[in-house]
């Protein structure tokens, strides 16, 4: 029986790559697992794509809008995923922007929580998602005039010694030496 689930998830799997494929330009299909495939399309495309999955492949819930900060390249990477509860499948749609114009257009129309993914990710990592709800509006850091935390050129270390003062009595260990001490006592 199991396996005969496993087959058909495949199958359907299958068949769901294949539409997309024919109807947008997919590149790098990875299969993580039988029900958890990433496919990575041009930004332009991207809400189009997200948009066919939802209306006329059954991909009802959304579950996460992340990104990823590819500083060697100039580029953030976006993924959104998406799940398809009746057939018990998820696909992650990636697409690649500029860090020099950060902007992704919204999708917060297709569903209501993503206005929220959106907001976070233009204040951690400066993406501006023209349109959305809040998109402007303090979300966590209130105040906040450094560059966004989670881009890889923010120096915590330089951020917290200039911000923060030192409280007597903390002393630092290296981690390496404190183990083998404490480890085994």
């Amino acid at each position: 029986m199991e396996k005969k689930n496993k087959s058909s998830i495949v199958n359907i799997k299958s068949s769901i790559i294949d539409d997309i494929k024919s109807r947008f330009e997919i590149t790098d299909i990875v299969h993580r697992r039988d029900n958890m495939t990433f496919v990575t399309c041009e930004k332009q495309k991207t809400i189009a794509l997200i948009t066919h999955m939802k209306t006329n492949l059954g991909f009802k819930h959304f579950v996460l809008l992340t990104a990823v900060d590819w500083i060697e390249d100039g580029k953030f990477q976006l993924t959104y995923i998406l799940n398809n509860p009746k057939q018990k499948l998820d696909i992650a749609v990636r697409t690649m922007i500029s860090r020099e114009e950060a902007t992704m257009e919204t999708a917060h129309k297709l569903w209501k929580q993503i206005a929220t993914y959106q907001r976070e990710l233009k204040e951690m990592f400066g993406i501006d998602f023209p349109g959305s709800p809040r998109v402007d509006e303090n979300f966590i850091l209130e105040g906040w005039n450094d560059i966004p935390p989670y881009r890889r050129d923010f120096d915590t270390k330089v951020y917290a010694e200039e911000t923060f003062f030192p409280r007597p009595g903390r002393k630092t260990n290296d981690p390496a030496e404190y183990m083998k001490k404490n480890l085994h006592k």
